[in-house]
């Protein structure tokens, strides 16, 4: 069963499936046909996500097990909902104490030759036949007096470690090196680690999905859920990371007979979602990037980015300029973060050389020179090939040709640049398929997923900020505009090849909530104003200029003096950024000033000056707001609603946006703009799941053109010849130009009802000022005969 729209409840022990069933009437008669469960395998203890999986056969206890989730599913179904489920097929925990997670503990224990050796991969040869653990707080030799022994089993601190048979006697020295693993200081990860993880998070092992018994081991439970109706729907996480993502949802799709799946896919820019992937689509990235670019000014931006390199000054390649911030970060990142990942292509590309005669000449410094090039140079996440297999142009695109002609460029003498050659066919799987092959071709595009994630979104993200809006997950910071011209192709797109899929505005991940971004997307249509209030701003000291304006970005769209919340979201920032401090050599001195900073300036009397900015602007927020609210949800695709996004909703990124939310309707009589929105997205919602076929897989979407002077601030379509929505995009621009003056929007044939206001109807060629008399978003219906 399709969904009509979903609504996403992140779970954990202060939120379990007890209070989501308190929270299913209110969600009912919001109007969602499904609630959307972040993941509910049993995880680490405490752990406020669920990514961190231990045991794939088990409901998480802490949440209330597997009866718990029944329950809340009974409840729901009574309520007319289903349930959608996350699962993370990419990795698992490697917890504290380690028993926690038994195949990875067996592993431990039996090394290699342990029937569980499949589930992960670690590259045995690498480590010299023992598993690199980098769990010590210090140099081994410095912590030798805090490993005990307690009968089979090895202690430090909170951590637990099997003792391989017939070795618990040895002397500690001896005894460490009879291990199958090799205990060692946490930063040897970055260089030594031998076994595949999630992004840098050494704590997060990779799970080899793609072995038909690991699959079937990994995935009991769920299946068991789906066959049993408790699970209508799946979120499947970070796909990326697996070797071979079309191979493992095809299994998938065979096994739970075709549910409604979606997939965490980032979509680059042009790149599209393979189309021979067996899903309903994406979980909503890309409709994120287009809604929120609709309300950004690119002209704005320009202008913007201007004054924020006059007031931060940043070098061209640390925030000065969006492609060379991004490429220095993917150099930071694979240097240093992702080295052992680099490491590990090296290694085995040195083999696939010294295994053939013809290719035993090519040295180890010159692969490894055209491993590192090629990566940080792929344009998207990754490519989706397999070893001997085919190479259709998309994938050979995320390799490019000229990214090769750059890399060999590169070399002093013209044949050794041939390397590049062979690199880039391994990666895009052209030269066979035997096991080193297969396992480059695969970890290549895995890496590649890696460093794009570490790179754009958790390092240039942070250091390239002239509007921080536009640096959400999906987005272009370098290209935050997009017209209605590129909204309307990209949503008759959806409605033609993709029209279940997901589309979104606020997630867990995302770095701002929508409503956050929508208020800073207003600074693209007033730069010189922003420009003329930082400067009055000016006198509050801070540790850098690069800083303040980020803060400063960050405080107005929050729209709250918090200093803990503020402070903690600006500490995560200059950590991922990585100019001054980061989250392995934090500099003390540097994050106390940001923590001053923040409370003698966005925290303190100094707000007080961007709240009466920020009111100013209250009537332009409005229309962002409204506008994304009303797009999001009659767009084509499934709308997945956020939890408390139904109201106003005001989140920095994680964990703030995990914090706890009410689940009720505004109280009757307000109208803020939680009213307001709360009263659209019910509308929206009402008419979806009264009208699937209108809204859903067999629903049509026609753009409509407004006509007149202000024609390029209203953005309209038609959805099925029943619905029409028409929101105001750049309202400040558009005021500043005198209004809509006798812009008008020619409706198709026949009686229109507002939706919001059902005492007002319309037909004909309607003025747009009288359109959005009461509000700046308009939602029209036609009755059933009329069409």
């Amino acid at each position: 069963m399709t969904p009509t729209a979903t609504y996403r409840l992140q779970l954990h022990s202060d939120f379990p499936f007890s209070a989501a069933e308190e929270a299913v009437p209110h969600l009912a008669a919001l109007g969602v046909s499904h609630l959307h469960l972040s993941p509910v395998l049993d995880a680490v203890p405490g752990s406020q996500h669920g990514y961190d999986v231990v045991d794939h056969a088990r409901v998480r206890a802490e949440l209330g097990g597997e009866d718990g989730l029944r329950a809340l599913s009974r409840t729901a179904r009574a309520h007319g909902l289903g349930l959608i489920l996350d699962i993370v097929p990419n990795h698992m925990a490697v917890p504290a104490p380690e028993s926690l997670n038994r195949p990875l503990w067996e592993v431990l224990r039996e090394g290699p030759d342990s029937p569980y050796a499949r589930w992960f991969d670690i590259d045995w040869e690498g480590g010299g036949g023992q598993v690199l653990l980098p769990v010590l707080a210090h140099r081994i030799g410095d912590e030798l007096d805090d490993l005990t022994v307690d009968g089979d089993t090895l202690r430090y601190y909170d951590h637990a470690f099997p003792l391989r048979a017939g070795t618990a006697h040895l002397p500690m020295p001896e005894l460490l090196d009879a291990q199958w693993y090799r205990l060692a200081w946490w930063r040897l990860a970055r260089t030594e680690l031998n076994y595949r993880r999630f992004f840098t998070i050494s704590e997060l092992i990779g799970v080899r999905v793609e072995d038909p018994e690991v699959f079937a081991a990994s995935h009991a439970k769920i299946l068991e859920l789906v066959r049993d109706g408790v699970v209508e729907g799946l979120r499947i996480d970070h796909p990326d990371g697996l070797a071979d993502p079309e191979a493992y949802l095809r299994r998938l799709q065979d096994a739970v007979g075709g549910c409604w799946t979606v997939v965490e896919k980032i979509l680059t820019g042009p790149e599209r979602l393979p189309a021979e992937w067996p899903v309903s689509g994406t979980t909503g990235y890309d409709a994120l990037y287009r809604i929120d670019g609709l309300f950004t000014d690119p002209s704005g931006v320009a202008e913007l980015t201007a004054h924020y390199r006059d007031f931060a000054g940043p070098a061209g390649d640390r925030g000065g300029y969006w492609e060379a911030t991004v490429r220095r970060s993917a150099y930071k990142v694979l240097t240093h973060e992702l080295a052992a990942e680099t490491r590990y292509l090296v290694r085995t590309a040195e083999r696939i050389c010294a295994a053939d005669p013809a290719l035993r000449d090519y040295a180890p410094w010159a692969l490894r020179e055209a491993v590192r090039e090629l990566l940080v140079r792929v344009p998207v996440y990754r490519p989706y090939v397999t070893a001997g297999g085919p190479c259709p142009e998309s994938a050979a695109a995320a390799v490019p040709v000229e990214a090769a002609r750059q890399v060999k460029a590169g070399f002093a003498v013209r044949e050794e640049a041939a390397v590049v050659d062979l690199v880039r066919d391994l990666a895009l799987g052209r030269l066979g398929d035997g096991p080193d092959r297969a396992a480059f071709c695969a970890r290549f595009a895995q890496t590649a997923s890696a460093l794009r994630a570490k790179s754009v979104e958790d390092t240039a993200f942070y250091r390239y900020t002239p509007l921080i809006s536009a640096n959400e997950v999906g987005g272009d910071p370098g290209a935050p505009g997009v017209s209605p011209a590129d909204f309307h192709a990209f949503c008759t797109r959806l409605a033609r090849d993709w029209p279940a899929t997901g589309t979104v505005l606020s997630t867990h991940d995302t770095k701002r909530s929508a409503d956050v971004r929508a208020r800073i997307a207003v600074l693209s249509e007033c730069p010189g104003r922003w420009a003329r209030l930082l400067a009055g701003l000016a006198q509050v000291p801070g540790p850098d200029a690069h800083l303040a304006w980020t803060a400063w970005q960050t405080a107005l769209g929050f729209a709250e003096p918090d200093a803990e919340r503020l402070t903690a979201a600006l500490l995560k920032a200059v950590r991922e950024a990585g100019l001054h401090t980061s989250w392995t050599e934090q500099d003390e001195v540097y994050e106390r000033a940001v923590a001053d900073f923040v409370a003698a300036g966005p925290a303190g009397a100094p707000f007080e000056t961007v709240a009466k900015f920020a009111r100013d602007l209250d009537p332009y927020v409005r229309a962002n707001v409204l506008g994304a609210t009303l797009l999001h949800l009659t767009m084509p695709g499934v709308p997945d609603l956020y939890q408390g996004t139904e109201r106003e909703f005001r989140a920095l990124v994680d964990p703030d946006n995990r914090r706890p939310v009410a689940f009720a309707a505004p109280a009757a009589g307000d109208d803020d703009l939680s009213a307001q929105k709360y009263a659209v997205t019910v509308a929206a919602l009402a008419l979806r799941r009264a009208h699937p076929e209108v809204f859903g897989e067999s629903g049509t979407y026609t753009p409509i053109t407004a006509v007149g002077p202000a024609a390029g601030h209203c953005v309209a379509f038609c959805r099925s010849g029943r619905a029409v929505t028409a929101v105001t995009r750049l309202s400040l621009r558009l005021a500043d130009a005198g209004g809509w003056r006798d812009t008008r929007l020619p409706l198709p044939e026949g009686r229109w009802t507002d939706t919001l206001s059902p005492s007002r109807t319309f037909t004909g060629s309607v003025p747009v000022a009288d359109l959005f008399g009461d509000r700046p978003v308009s939602l029209l219906t036609r009755a059933p005969e009329e069409a």
